[in-house]
């Protein structure tokens, strides 16, 4: 089995049953319906059927089409040929759609490798009888037509653009599939629920939220509860807020404003609930000082002493001494 990608991130499986030498990279010729497209491969190898199993297609399935060839000159020149002809064919697709009155919006196309087929990929918010638009586009262009709904993520992939980050965007870039992104994500991290921070160009939450969430929740498990509130002999603190990487919390002695605020670490915050639970309650959250124990003075002219080789001569002369 072999991962072959299209464009605007479509991909398949292949299966490679003439058993051709392929590489990552490499340009393939495969099945299609009718005739053949052109891909590259991006995955071969035992990988292939993880990332099958993953994405929920079995090896076993009838559907699945085979590799015809590597990707001769006259296949690359009729897929270059077909690929010319794509933002024309979207701009009068466009002014169609416009024509019969239709809400959608037609956002790319994409023809086949051998130019006998196009996929219309538009976006639209409420379901869309494009029958009609189907039969005018067929006459238009003479191909074969295949539409495909597509989200606001995939649009903005295709779109580009530059991010808060001053980069440009994952999805336009090296981002290959989506994955749904909740709010959860930004409360693990404690980052601020504002809706225009939050969202990326195409309105919905930003896809870098996911990036480092594991790491938070992995660092979060060594941070204790909210809920639990400190004893100490001076009062009760409740929780205030989380430094989660650096492993520190701060306390207050009000729950609903920062009054007092003493900031320990979370191995410390441990030990006081832990206090507590005996029914023992420290002086204070800050860990006792521990005193430094004085260091014995070192000299460092004793290594320097006139008399360090003494020692050694004398055993010379004796040895001397004894062999005469």
């Amino acid at each position: 089995m072999v991962e072959v990608q299209f464009k605007n991130t479509r991909k398949g499986y292949y299966k490679n049953s003439t058993h051709i030498k392929l590489e990552k990279g490499d340009l393939v010729a495969v099945e299609a319906t009718p005739g053949h497209d052109i891909g590259e491969v991006t995955l071969i190898g035992r990988l292939v059927l993880l990332q099958m199993k993953k994405n929920g297609v079995k090896t076993d399935n009838p559907d699945l089409k085979r590799i015809y060839r590597k990707a001769k000159p006259n296949d690359l020149e009729k897929f270059e040929e077909a690929k010319a002809k794509e933002h024309s064919t979207m701009l009068k697709a466009r002014k169609i759609a416009e024509d019969l009155k239709l809400n959608m919006k037609i956002g790319d196309v994409e023809y086949q490798g051998d130019g006998n087929k196009a996929i219309f990929y538009y976006i639209a918010d409420d379901r869309v009888d494009f029958r009609q638009l189907i039969k005018v586009l067929a006459d238009a262009f003479r191909v074969r037509i295949e539409m495909k709904q597509i989200g606001a993520r995939q649009e903005a992939g295709r779109i580009g653009g530059i991010g808060p980050c001053g980069r440009e965007l994952c999805c336009a870039t090296w981002m290959t599939s989506f994955v749904s992104v909740s709010t959860s994500a930004a409360r693990f991290q404690d980052i601020s629920l504002n809706p225009q921070k939050l969202a990326g160009q195409c309105a919905k939450l930003k896809c870098c939220l996911n990036y480092e969430v594991d790491c938070y929740v992995e660092a979060q498990k060594r941070l204790p509860s909210r809920e639990i509130e400190l004893e100490t002999k001076d009062g009760t603190f409740y929780f205030f807020k989380a430094d989660i990487l650096s492993n520190q919390v701060s306390y207050s002695t009000d729950k609903n404003f920062p009054a007092n605020l003493v900031t320990i670490s979370g191995k410390r915050a441990f030990e006081v609930i832990s206090m507590n639970k005996k029914g023992m309650k420290p002086d204070s959250l800050l860990e006792e000082e521990k005193k430094p124990e004085p260091r014995k003075p070192v000299d460092l002219l004793e290594q320097e002493s006139v008399t360090r080789f003494d020692r050694s001569r004398n055993n010379k002369a004796v040895s001397y001494t004894h062999l005469r």
